[in-house]
């Protein structure tokens, strides 16, 4: 049997209700199993004060308590032989009933407690403890999306196991491994949905690559566009583009695009890297192999190392 609860919460018989559940708060913020993980004692007095509270924080079971006809694990008694508050006595009306108020605590006080103890941890596991839970439980997602979707946004739809689907809003400057928090899409609870925690996995792109907070691409140039010089079509996130390619242009001297790369979290456009790469004809050609030949031996030179 449970003990008092006045006394399981150190108050007296005359509190008021502000004052039980302000010392409530306070031994449960105390004695959470989140803020005190593997602590059995701290598990034990967390249960045995939201339990006192159960009875002594609603004013319908406090009446009862405190009339004789609950005892301090809220079972009716049997009043008529002597009883008192919280005893387990036997009253005056024969037999045990359950209790009819399924409710076992104060949705409100609970919910705001437990959704601060768990902000503090960094959204932790959602349906708060055990059988004191009154949030539903938290789920968790991954969403792969393209990287396109993090430069210029997007909504995604995502189906659960039990179901449902939901709409993702993708943000501008979305990265790799963010996770998005859904308020009120996880599993249903007594006091209303968990979240839903997404995490997104960019797609590997066969055109573009980000190095560090650049987007960088490479641009294929032929022979005699480089030598000569010249326009060429370029592909970026926001479609094709001419670029033009300097005379004397080499393998991995870079165009700048500005305003094509990658979006910051407020949406604003990095620039693209266009890399050169001196591309051959994929056929052999006899006029380039004498052409080459003849520069090799009347002209040689070695690249300079960078």
């Amino acid at each position: 049997m449970a003990r008092d609860p006045y006394q399981e919460l150190g108050v007296s018989r005359g509190a008021s209700h502000d004052e039980i559940r302000k010392a409530f708060r306070k031994l449960a913020k105390q004695h959470h199993p989140d803020t005190n993980p593997g602590n059995k004692a701290a598990e034990d007095r967390f249960k045995q004060v939201s339990a006192a509270f159960d009875i002594i924080g609603d004013a319908e079971k406090r009446k009862k308590f405190d009339a004789g006809e609950i005892d301090a694990d809220g079972r009716e008694t049997m009043r008529g032989y002597g009883g008192g508050a919280g005893g387990g006595s036997w009253g005056q009306q024969g037999g045990w009933n359950q209790s009819r108020n399924a409710e076992s605590m104060e949705g409100a006080d609970l919910g705001d407690l437990f959704s601060e103890i768990l902000g503090r941890r960094g959204g932790g596991g959602g349906g708060g403890f055990g059988s004191f839970s009154q949030k539903g439980a938290d789920v968790r997602a991954k969403l792969e999306i393209d990287l396109e979707d993090t430069i210029h946004g997007a909504k995604k739809r995502i189906a659960f196991s039990d179901g449902r689907t939901i709409d993702v809003t993708i943000p501008k400057g979305a990265e790799e491994g963010q996770t998005l928090r859904l308020k009120g899409q996880g599993s249903p609870g007594r006091s209303g949905p968990g979240d839903a925690f997404i995490e997104l996995v960019v797609r590997p792109h066969a055109i573009f690559r980000r190095e560090g907070e650049q987007l960088v691409m490479d641009l294929p140039v032929t022979i005699p566009d480089a030598v000569l010089g010249g326009k060429v079509e370029a592909r970026t996130p926001d479609g094709a583009v001419t670029l033009t390619v300097p005379k004397g242009a080499n393998s991995g001297q870079s165009l700048r695009l500005k305003g094509r790369g990658l979006s910051d979290s407020r949406g604003k456009r990095g620039d693209l890297l266009a890399r050169i790469v001196l591309m051959l004809p994929e056929k052999p050609d006899a006029e380039l192999e004498a052409f080459a030949e003849r520069w090799r031996k009347e002209r040689p030179y070695t690249p300079k190392k960078k």
